[in-house]
């Protein structure tokens, strides 16, 4: 398979995330070809320039769409603001490109079931940046569930804070805009959903009740804005099988940096993970005496694959960008059309309908079936 041509759009915080990907999964993995970074795009030109030459891009512009008509291009990397996904996303796709995009898919179900509509019309490849999944952690714990270890799951909750949101003094900007969404829902409650699908299939129906922290927040200019959407919510879930399920997100909570608090109790067990300490979980087994029964901190080790690609001995622990790159060998993987661990734009479509499920429940105050 010949070096695959990336291009990116956007260099913040996940565009630079998917920069260090692009530029280690060669030397991380071995068994692909090194990327060529071909194109970067930025919303001005000099903005551009400078990102492209950090990054190691060989072309610079402030025009995205010349970048997805760039024919040495193959593969692009959307990482902007959610409300440009679809657009960009679905203009790479009908220009014959794949497609890494960052999750969610875009603020409007409208808009998402066209970027899966033309992701299958096209015939390539596009996938969603829910790189949690990819945790080798992650991994391990699908297969202790799939192979009984806790016996079955009756109950699970999760719970996803971060305190970026917390100051109530924090000037207002687009992620309180409702054009970039419901808020903490889709801004990033729907990693937790990515587990939950993950692990156990999607959501079947939901109750909801969302909150503002904060009904206004200052403008750099002076004065206030109103929040448009809300930065906290309870759901209550029902899964496939019988299974309850609780999400409990805040991106108002002092204290949180990445939270992601998952409880998975079953018949015979039960497994406790947090994505603050996300290189280990703790197990617990209802077996033996009674006496010397008690959960036990199991760390991520070599023989949690593909640990071992990146480090040789245990307990030294991967980080968030590690994730993205084992995300990335995924993505290519799937290119190059063998197997891949992706949330694919088809799942991707579910976990947005849930979303949006939701809100829907918020506003009609009742339970919503997803079909």
């Amino acid at each position: 398979m010949k070096p695959l041509g990336i291009g990116l759009i956007g260099t913040g915080y996940m565009g630079k995330c998917h920069a260090l990907a692009w530029n280690a999964v060669k030397t991380v993995f071995g068994d692909v070809e090194r990327p060529r970074l071909v194109h970067l795009a930025e919303a001005n030109a000099e903005l551009a320039s400078a990102r492209a030459a950090e990054f190691g891009f060989e072309k610079a512009t402030a025009d995205w769409r010349a970048l997805i008509a760039d024919p040495e291009v193959d593969v692009v990397s959307v990482t902007t603001p959610n409300q440009f996904h679809a657009e960009m996303a679905i203009a790479a796709l009908e220009a014959g490109k794949h497609v890494w995009c960052e999750k969610p898919m875009a603020p409007a179900y409208a808009d998402a079931e066209r970027m899966l509509q033309t992701v299958r019309q096209s015939g390539k490849v596009a996938v969603l940046g829910y790189n949690y999944i990819q945790n080798p952690i992650m991994r391990h714990i699908k297969t202790l569930i799939g192979e009984g270890a806790i016996g079955s799951v009756n109950h699970i909750r999760v719970e996803m804070d971060e305190d970026f949101m917390a100051d109530p003094d924090g000037l207002f900007y687009w992620k309180s805009e409702l054009s970039a969404g419901y808020g903490a829902l889709d801004d990033f409650a729907v990693h937790p959903l990515s587990l939950l699908w993950y692990l156990f299939g999607h959501v079947e129906a939901v109750t909801t009740d969302m909150v503002k922290p904060y009904a206004y927040r200052p403008l750099k200019e002076g004065g206030r804005r109103a929040v448009e959407n809300h930065d906290a919510a309870n759901v209550l879930m029902r899964l496939g099988g019988g299974i309850s399920a609780v999400l409990m997100a805040n991106r108002a909570a002092w204290g949180r940096k990445g939270r992601i608090a998952l409880q998975i109790y079953g018949s015979k067990g039960s497994i406790l993970y947090d994505q603050e300490r996300m290189n280990e979980f703790e197990l617990y087994q209802a077996e033996g005496r009674g006496s010397e029964q008690g959960f036990r901190k199991i760390l991520a080790a070599p023989i949690h694959h593909p640990y071992d690609r990146f480090i040789p001995a245990p307990g030294h622990g991967l980080g968030f960008n590690d994730l993205k790159i084992i995300e990335c060998r995924e993505l290519i993987r799937a290119i190059s059309g063998g197997p891949a661990s992706i949330v694919t734009f088809e799942d991707g479509l579910r976990i947005e309908k849930s979303v949006h499920a939701m809100a829907q429940s918020f506003h009609e105050r009742r339970w919503i079936e997803i079909g």
